[in-house]
């Protein structure tokens, strides 16, 4: 099992140190945040592509996963009119360009709130709308398209390997796969594993941080509540040998080299119990 370095801690830190960190500390790979001051998908077409691709060249740290920002300012495409749907559907188009310039296998994709008087009539049609499209275009650049269910916190229908279910019932697409983050199941009192029983071959792809019940907060692993140890015994059992990030997001912003360190540390401590 592949572990990954996610990067929007580093934000306000220059994008040199997620390389240098990811090398040093003994990360896998990098899943990269898109949103500025750093890989902001328009940004990498109009020339900071190359200074990526150097990073990714000089430090040997591949790039396999991109997540760009979409369910925030200035794009959901989930709410608003057609009109706003669409700019948000052109915008993950040029990054899944990107995606597959930098390298990238996956580019990951969460359907996020649809708004308070959205109906599930509503929602649906125009989920499927977007991922068939995204889906279509996914596959031109051969790079997969991974759908990630979020905590009832952040998505308003969206958070569940059922939903995931529906989707692809909806949209027969091989480049269109399913992941989970743990945090969203474990909130919902949902077992994680029976995302591998019911997705099968379309589990592509983890998020593996620890989390307390009545939040959507991603903790530092072994820091929760989460029986992550006990996770890995059972990712182990079913010989999971795909990516798994390290989710650590903005709650770390302010010493991200710091928990980056800690966070790989105390994941691998965990997995080496675990017989990794």
């Amino acid at each position: 099992m592949k572990i990954g370095m996610f990067t929007s801690g580093y934000q306000r830190n220059p994008l040199e140190h997620v390389f240098q960190d990811a090398k040093e500390f003994g990360y896998d790979y990098i899943e990269l945040y898109g949103a500025r001051p750093q890989a902001y998908a328009p940004d990498l077409k109009a020339g900071d592509m190359k200074e990526l691709r150097r990073l990714i060249e000089q430090y040997e740290v591949p790039v396999l996963g991109y997540t760009p920002e979409h369910n925030l300012y200035p794009y959901n495409y989930m709410i608003g009119p057609e009109a706003q749907r669409r700019d948000a559907v052109e915008y993950l188009k040029l990054c899944l360009d990107m995606a597959k310039e930098m390298g990238a296998k996956y580019m990951l994709t969460s359907p996020a709130n649809g708004g308070y008087l959205a109906t599930y009539d509503e929602l649906w049609p125009r989920l499927e709308k977007t991922i068939r499209e995204l889906g279509e275009y996914a596959a031109k650049c051969e790079v997969r398209l991974t759908v990630e269910p979020l905590t009832p916190y952040e998505s308003n229908f969206f958070t569940r390997a059922n939903d995931l279910l529906e989707l692809f019932r909806r949209v027969d697409n091989p480049w269109v796969v399913g992941m989970c983050d743990v945090v969203p199941p474990f909130v919902q009192h949902e077992s994680i594993m029976a995302y591998f029983n019911k997705l099968g071959e379309k589990m592509y792809h983890m998020h593996i941080i620890d989390g307390e019940q009545g939040t959507d907060s991603h903790i530092m692993p072994g820091e929760g509540s989460m029986p992550l140890t006990e996770l890995f015994y059972e990712l182990k059992r079913i010989g999971y040998e795909g990516t798994a990030t390290l989710e650590l997001v903005t709650g770390y912003i302010n010493e991200p080299r710091m928990y980056a360190r800690r966070a790989i540390n105390n994941a691998r401590a965990m997995m080496k119990e675990a017989g990794f």
